[in-house]
């Protein structure tokens, strides 16, 4: 019977009738501070997506509460299926984004310091990033995105922490340094702060 489930964006479709409130339910403690000790980025990103809340299936939208340590950072990442828009609960952050592949080949940094209250959009697909700059505060952020399930690809990760490496030629010439630099960065432990 599981195989012949209708499936929407990969995941089967309950019955009406199997449906319960604990389908649109989750005690996801939102509340309360994450750890962001664990992380060498200095923040923890509490998701909330179709794999945790089944309620969300065919509804496009997803969230995620983002703590940051005193200059800590969500480092540069990207959503490939979602819009974010992202609030400053508690602190201050410094927020931006970059386009990509424009007509005359620069791709533009837009930034800004929000503060509590303060919300800012991260178009689909670009690449972004957020910084605590406080040295003795932490920042609190909400994040609302427009997919059930967003997907993050946090770009240091991806290029130099994939497994198997990418060639460090390929990334030597890309990033147009020296091979050796390519070596020690794929040789640092890369992490990813999504729970």
């Amino acid at each position: 019977m599981f195989f012949n489930a209708v499936r929407v964006n990969g995941l089967p479709c309950k019955d009406a009738k199997d449906v319960s409130v604990d389908d649109f339910f989750l005690a996801a403690n939102l509340d309360k501070p994450m750890d962001t000790t664990k992380s060498k980025a200095g923040s923890n990103v509490t998701l909330i997506n179709v794999m945790k809340l089944a309620g969300l299936n065919t509804l496009s939208i997803s969230m995620a509460r983002i703590d940051y340590a005193p200059k800590g950072q969500n480092p540069p990442h990207t959503h490939p299926r979602a819009t974010e828009i992202l609030t400053v609960l508690e602190g201050s952050l410094y927020v931006g984004f970059v386009t990509s592949n424009q007509a005359n080949r620069e791709n533009k940094l837009f930034t800004k310091t929000l503060n509590k209250g303060d919300v800012f959009v991260f178009p689909q697909g670009l690449i972004h990033f957020q910084f605590n700059p406080s040295y003795d505060k932490p920042a609190v952020a909400i994040a609302a995105l427009s997919s059930q399930n967003p997907g993050a690809i946090t770009i240091a990760n991806a290029v130099f922490g994939s497994h198997p490496p990418i060639s460090d030629d390929v990334l030597a010439k890309a990033f147009q340094v020296d091979k050796k630099a390519m070596d020690w960065l794929q040789a640092q432990f890369w992490e990813n702060n999504h729970n």
